[in-house]
């Protein structure tokens, strides 16, 4: 039978010394011997004796030195010379006594946007010497707060900027207007090749009753919303990089536009459109002198220069209908919602209006509105996220044929366009202030 006769003498005498109060300790330290207390101040190490001076001069300035647990190791220079582990170690002591994060909380800082004249997104340093921030008495750069205490201001990093890169957009301006062209070309050859023949069976041209009217005001809408939306755009802070963005979208729209209705010649839904007359030849002349009297009515038939047939697949008038209301849409501020709501009813009511005056099949409508919002939505999908605009394997989008020309023009974009508007011009001044950033 094992008896269990208590703990060893040295552990009883151990947890009897544990077991004083701190006062007996400190008397217990007291009844040292000054010559005992000296010599074991000189076993300390130099750089011991060093911190423990800094630290006490750092007290009789007023300084409070707070230790920080968890912000890591940083190893000194020292340690990797010549590999001692005690140096190392003084250096970690020390660098974790330091305050090293800034007090947002009770120092009062606060973000500073920059004023109209400051290129957005440039670093905005303040007289504290961080990034964007306005600093009470005592924050930032060294200096002591009322209670004594110092706060080092780190800063914070730059917003995303936000190039012009005008080039870019006169670029893709040019490729908007050379597709344009493209596709009154592939028009004023098309029109030789359309077949007299009676309409195809459509599902809603043949319930719906015609109204040649309708036409007129599919392409009134037009103009309206249209300019409404470039007046959103130019009112925009970074109108060149919307401009340059629906530039490139419509110059794809129409490259894709012209090659389909050219491979694929349909009759005309409308019998009683009167087209011009065909030649029966086709020469470089010919073509050119059509494609001059489509430009002078921008392919509208309002005007009466839209004569020629043969551009149904797929819908120009849904095109441009569509996205003048994703521009509107995306643009615009977000609480200009009956904005949004008018433009969305103007949309579907000009759409509505070219299958009354039977301008186009409902396949023509239906194919125009399916390319122009998945073009549109996937092309804002891979500008707003950086990820999607770097090629590789687990990007799959990066194999679109126009994804070179995206990176082209993106790779400058780092961040989703903010909503802000400005007066573009210098005049009037009662319209310019000094903060003309407006953001939504």
């Amino acid at each position: 039978m094992k008896v269990d006769t208590g703990p060893p003498p040295e552990r009883t005498d151990r947890l009897e010394t544990e077991q004083q109060e701190p006062a007996e300790r400190a008397e217990a330290t007291e009844r040292l011997q000054p010559a005992e207390r000296a010599e074991g101040a000189e076993r300390l190490q130099p750089a011991e004796r060093a911190e423990g001076a800094e630290r006490l001069q750092h007290q009789q300035e007023g300084m409070v030195v707070e230790p920080h647990q968890g912000y890591g190791s940083f190893p000194s220079p020292s340690s990797n010379v010549n590999g001692r582990q005690g140096d190392m170690d003084e250096s970690e002591a020390f660098l974790s006594s330091r305050p090293l994060l800034h007090d947002h909380e009770h120092s009062g800082d606060h973000w500073r946007p920059g004023s109209a004249d400051v290129e957005h997104g440039a670093a905005d340093q303040t007289a504290s010497g961080g990034y964007g921030y306005q600093t009470t008495a005592g924050g930032g750069g060294g200096g002591g707060a009322a209670d004594g205490t110092t706060r080092v201001n780190i800063g914070t990093p730059a917003p995303p900027r936000f190039p012009k890169e005008r080039l870019k957009t006169l670029l893709a301006l040019l490729w908007m207007v050379f597709n344009f062209v493209l596709t009154l070309t592939s028009l004023a050859i098309t029109h030789e090749r359309v077949p007299d023949t009676a309409p195809l069976p459509d599902a809603v041209l043949d319930t719906v009753p015609t109204g040649a009217w309708a036409l007129k005001v599919s392409e009134i809408t037009i103009m309206v919303l249209v300019n409404s939306a470039f007046l959103v755009v130019l009112l925009h802070r970074h109108r060149f990089i919307v401009f340059r963005r629906i530039f490139l979208l419509m110059g794809l729209l129409y490259m894709m536009r012209s090659v389909l209705y050219f491979v694929t010649a349909l009759p005309k839904p409308d019998p009683d459109y009167k087209c011009d007359p065909k030649a029966g030849y086709l020469s470089a002349a010919l073509v050119a002198s059509r494609v001059l009297k489509l430009l002078g009515g921008f392919g509208l038939s309002i005007n009466g220069q839209h004569v020629f047939c043969g551009d149904y697949i797929y819908s120009g008038h849904t095109v441009t209908l569509t996205m003048a209301y994703l521009v509107l849409r995306e643009y615009s501020p977000r609480h200009w919602w009956p904005l949004h709501w008018a433009a969305l009813l103007a949309a579907a009511n000009g759409v509505v209006m070219v299958l009354v005056a039977r301008g186009h099949y409902t396949v023509d409508v239906l194919i125009a509105y399916y390319v122009t919002t998945r073009l549109f939505w996937i092309y804002h999908t891979l500008a707003n996220n950086a990820a999607l605009k770097e090629g590789g394997t687990h990007n799959y989008l990066s194999r679109l044929w126009w994804f070179p020309a995206f990176r082209y023009f993106e790779r400058n974009v780092r961040a989703p366009v903010p909503r802000h508007y400005e007066w573009p011009l210098p005049w009037p001044r009662c319209l310019i202030r000094k903060r003309t950033d407006r953001s939504s």
